[in-house]
């Protein structure tokens, strides 16, 4: 029975559905033999012939345009075929447009490592993940294009995470659930956006679980992206967090300013605008947050230039960024909240980041992670490593120590009450 599910049971399901329907069910009857069968049989089974070659799963043609095609096969390409899956990438966003810079190095190096070989590297899941407008879509969509240009024969497929959720519920609703995972089972690379879209629904995250186990442990690749790290995500059930936790976890952090500087550069010449570094550099030095508010910038500059027949200029530049990141100045960032906190304890940035266990150092240190902590969207483990290369942990102890200390000492109230005032302001 075991070698039957492993070679031809989607050739039976899919049969026994076309010639019965889709409320026809599988069943196996295994007849048991006589001891005395068995032997009897044995002795008059020819001798094998040595070199046989083995059976091969079939592949079977068959129409797959049925009643409910999008829920046996959300991605189904229809018509007398052997299935093929739409794998919904875009091959715009590949790696030669995905500029590499520090704050995504790593993730950018596994990405070209698993798409060289996917299944075939310690990165499997390959958790991509970050905050909002800072490439984790293109990061995975390149991955999942290289793969189909050098692997053409893997089924790669690209699902949201809320529509992979939309799928399971209608499967649900049809009571086409084992078909759904079915499909799912059968993808070579599977590529998951947003994966925080699972978070309080116990029903997707169950699917998914079995889905990834057999995915895993049939070395097919996983690329997953989410907004926070596995350790930073609620609701979430522990069983499938410790499993995005058994490859490699990559963060794509807020670009610095040669990064910011590439990827202006780069879209320009994409776009076949003709800018000057002076204006790229001003742009880069003026707008911090995202990859996708520096395309905005980008796009907005070149209509103005268009439509209103005028020269790229830094007067220009600076008209469109005045309009599309008025609020750049009252951002704030985690190197505004350290410079504060160093200010107000009088210590240079140095001495706020460095490993000295002084207490009023250590206190400065804690109130840095707690305002970063609450005044950022970035992860515990991008504030850790931005103020003195700590790690996720030491975040989230400063972070209950500062709390603690509000309720104990009246001083350190006054430094927290203080210190909130400046940076809010």
């Amino acid at each position: 029975m075991e070698w039957l599910d492993t070679n031809y049971v989607s050739l039976l399901k899919l049969a026994v559905t076309r010639e019965l329907g889709d409320k026809s069910k599988l069943y196996y009857a295994v007849k048991d033999l006589k001891a005395e069968q068995i032997n009897k049989n044995a002795v008059n089974q020819p001798e094998p012939v040595s070199g046989r070659t083995k059976l091969a799963p079939q592949t079977l043609s068959i129409p797959v345009a049925d009643k409910n095609p999008e829920l046996k096969n959300p991605f189904v390409i229809p018509g007398i075929r052997e299935i093929q899956i739409d794998p919904q990438l875009n091959p715009n966003q590949n790696f030669d447009n995905f500029v590499e810079g520090d704050s995504n190095r790593l993730a950018r190096s596994a990405g070209i490592a698993v798409a060289n070989k996917p299944g075939g590297t310690s990165f499997n899941p390959l958790f991509i993940f970050g905050g909002v407008g800072l490439g984790k879509t293109h990061l995975a969509q390149a991955i999942g294009v290289e793969i189909k240009e050098k692997h053409p024969r893997k089924k790669v497929l690209y699902v949201s995470a809320e529509k992979f959720t939309q799928q399971y519920t209608e499967s649900v609703r049809n009571n086409t659930r084992n078909d759904f995972i079915h499909f799912y089972q059968l993808i070579d690379v599977l590529i998951v956006d947003d994966i925080q879209f699972f978070a309080s629904k116990s029903g997707t995250q169950d699917t998914f679980f079995h889905i990834f186990n057999h995915l895993h442990q049939n070395n097919k690749q996983i690329i997953l992206t989410s907004d926070k790290a596995p350790v930073d995500m609620q609701e979430v059930e522990q069983r499938l967090l410790s499993r995005f936790k058994w490859g490699l976890s990559a963060e794509l952090q807020a670009p610095d300013f040669d990064t910011r500087f590439a990827i202006l550069k780069n879209k320009f010449q994409n776009d076949g605008a003709v800018v000057s570094d002076e204006i790229i550099q001003y742009l880069a030095e003026n707008v911090k947050t995202n990859v996708r508010e520096l395309e905005g910038v980008s796009n907005s500059l070149i209509a103005q230039a268009a439509f209103n027949r005028k020269e790229f200029s830094i007067e220009l530049a600076r008209n469109v960024v005045e309009k599309m990141v008025k609020n750049q100045k009252k951002e704030i960032t985690i190197d505004s909240i350290q410079k504060i906190v160093s200010d107000y304890f009088n210590l240079d940035l140095e001495t706020l980041q460095s490993k000295t266990r002084k207490r009023h150092v250590v206190q400065a240190r804690q109130l840095a992670m707690f305002f970063a902590k609450k005044y950022t969207k970035e992860s515990l483990s991008s504030i850790g490593n931005q103020i003195g290369k700590r790690d996720h942990a030491t975040v989230l102890h400063a972070c209950k120590t500062v709390e603690d200390l509000a309720q104990t000492d009246r001083d350190f109230q006054k430094y927290m009450d203080e210190l909130n005032i400046k940076i809010s302001n």
